[in-house]
């Protein structure tokens, strides 16, 4: 069943935020965590100096710290923090990092909020946040809060897209070096290396329905639309409206993949070589096993990828709380108020 014209819910939803960093102080100081990935940061004293001084000049207690380690990325930790009663945790790292907490998060009363530190960042691409940490503080400060669907595999979630095929490819064939180099542009070197690669046969099954048989190079399983970079590849994508948005790719040479692209940069309704379809429940199959990731974030290859959607399940920090599909409303002015709070938390 192809995608039909979304249609949008009328009811508009009440969340619980402020404005203006001058009416956050007002609230009740919320207390909080945050999970840090020691990895991605390189000065993590003044990393925890900021943070600290930002948020009492914002009225909230000093947080507490927890750093991920090897075996296990942060959601040990974020378990921990909710544990002991915050309201906010701060994934502070990767995508990595951040899936960790979602998986944490999902289905508690905590909030989640994200201080990008890796170069792809997913979901902080979604919220419209680039890589300043004043931009992340003043989020959570403000209390703009959405309530969100999230993705389940096999017990780990997302809160943007569960991938099988050529994005995972993509991922593995980026290199960290190259990544810290040019940062996300470097996704794009991976994905030259494989853009000739032959394509997989795919039985997609979509909640009840009888499977779907493809020749695809990549399905994408998506609650938010968009990739590394902020490119929108879903535009009808929203991340509140109990559906995964389902991308079938199926371009075999290098005119679909230059179409394609063109399509999707310049937001056309329709992409070619691109099908798209709505689910709860999604469960792919390929003839052999293929790369998969969640959150643009690698797991182990697999013949299969089953997915669910969890109705409204994660707390997240947000520039404005309002009902819009795209959650990047406001980014750009809630990060000047965040450096204006960075700047009065280091002066006090």
């Amino acid at each position: 069943m192809n995608l039909p014209t979304r249609r949008r819910v009328a009811e508009a939803r009440t969340m619980p935020h402020t404005d203006a960093v001058e009416a956050g102080r007002q609230a009740r100081p919320l207390r909080s965590a945050v999970v840090v990935n020691p990895v991605k940061v390189a000065d993590l004293n003044g990393l925890r100096r900021t943070v600290r001084d930002t948020l009492a000049a914002a009225g909230w207690p000093e947080p507490l710290w927890f750093e991920t380690t090897v075996e296990d990325p942060g959601r040990g930790q974020t378990e921990q923090a909710v544990a002991v009663g915050v309201d906010v945790v701060f994934a502070c790292g990767g995508d990595g990092t951040v899936m960790a907490c979602v998986s944490a998060l999902a289905g508690t009363e905590v909030a989640l909020a994200v201080l990008p530190q890796g170069t792809g960042n997913l979901l902080a691409a979604n919220l419209g946040l680039s890589n300043e940490l004043a931009a992340g503080l003043a989020v959570a400060v403000e209390g703009g809060r959405r309530l969100l669907d999230v993705g389940e595999v096999d017990g780990r979630h997302f809160a943007v897209m569960a991938g099988m095929g050529f994005d995972a490819q993509m991922l593995a064939a980026t290199s960290e070096t190259t990544k810290r180099r040019i940062g996300w542009p470097a996704y794009v070197v991976g994905a030259l290396r494989h853009l000739r690669d032959r394509p997989m046969r795919v039985w997609i099954r979509l909640d009840d329905q009888q499977p779907l048989r493809r020749r695809a190079r990549s399905v994408l399983v998506a609650n938010v639309g968009r990739l590394q970079g902020g490119v929108v590849l879903l535009t009808e994508a929203e991340p509140d409206d109990g559906y995964l948005d389902v991308a079938v790719l199926t371009p075999r040479t290098l005119r679909h993949w230059l179409s394609l692209g063109w399509a999707v940069v310049r937001r056309r309704d329709r992409v070619p070589r691109m099908e798209v379809y709505r689910a709860r429940r999604v469960e792919i199959t390929s003839n052999r096993a293929q790369p998969r990731e969640l959150d643009g974030d690698l797991i182990e290859p697999g013949r299969v990828l089953r997915v669910r959607i969890r109705r409204r399940a994660l707390w997240l920090c947000v520039p404005r709380p309002e009902r819009t599909p795209d959650l990047t409303e406001d980014a750009s002015a809630v990060a000047e108020r965040g450096e204006r709070l960075v700047e009065e938390g280091s002066s006090e």
